[in-house]
């Protein structure tokens, strides 16, 4: 008797999740972010639209209210980095899966990313997913859940990890062997963020986010 592929399909149905990492990370307004669940570890997809309208910032995808904060400390960054700031048009940011609601403080690197390569139109890398608090000069704090956050990117196929340098002590927890497939990259700053997950045109021009100051090294 052998259990394999076409055994399991045959026993549990056709594939019901299917990973969506991949091609997503290609559009500008997109970037990947993780999120802790009592289940373990999820990919949280984080998009931003400009749309017409008096509305500042729209909110959607069930976010509470410690999600909302980031969202709104994240527009502020991006109008104090770029300058942004057009009449009659909005941001709108939606996460995906809807029905199920998300909270905390781990998506606002993620949301700040989002939110600049749409302004910005440049793609943030595919291979990466991104976690950790952001302050409203751009700090980076740390979150929790690293190693089921790790985990869930590496399901994904994901071979790079941003996160808080302060969380570099929770890499003890990591699994020895996903050590050796996956790239771990602290960071202090959203500057430190933004070299890691934007292309290279996008850093070479850029001013630091931290006024006077140039982007923390990790």
């Amino acid at each position: 008797f052998v259990v394999d592929e076409a055994f399991v399909e045959e026993v549990l149905g056709p594939v019901r999740f299917i990973p969506e990492v991949k091609g997503r990370g290609r559009i500008p307004g997109i970037a990947t972010g993780l999120a802790w669940t009592p289940f373990g570890g999820e990919i949280l997809f984080i998009e931003s639209a400009l749309v017409d309208g008096r509305d500042e910032m729209i909110l959607t995808g069930q976010m509470g209210d410690v999600m909302k904060e980031s969202a709104r400390i994240a527009l502020s960054i991006v109008k104090g980095m770029t300058g942004y700031q057009e009449q009659n048009r909005g941001v709108h940011i939606h996460v995906p899966a809807g029905a199920i609601p998300k909270d905390g403080p781990s998506a606002g690197v993620t949301i700040v990313t989002s939110m600049l390569s749409l302004i910005t139109g440049k793609a943030v890398r595919e291979d990466l997913a991104m976690t950790g608090e952001i302050t409203l000069r751009g700090v980076v704090l740390p979150v929790g859940g690293i190693k089921e956050k790790s985990l869930a990117a590496s399901r994904a196929g994901l071979t790079r990890f941003v996160l808080p340098y302060r969380n570099e002590v929770d890499l003890d927890d990591i699994p020895a062997e996903l050590k050796e497939t996956m790239t771990f990259i602290p960071v202090k700053t959203m500057d430190d963020v933004l070299e890691a997950v934007m292309p290279p045109k996008f850093n070479k021009n850029r001013k630091p986010l931290l006024a006077g100051g140039k982007p923390a090294k990790a």
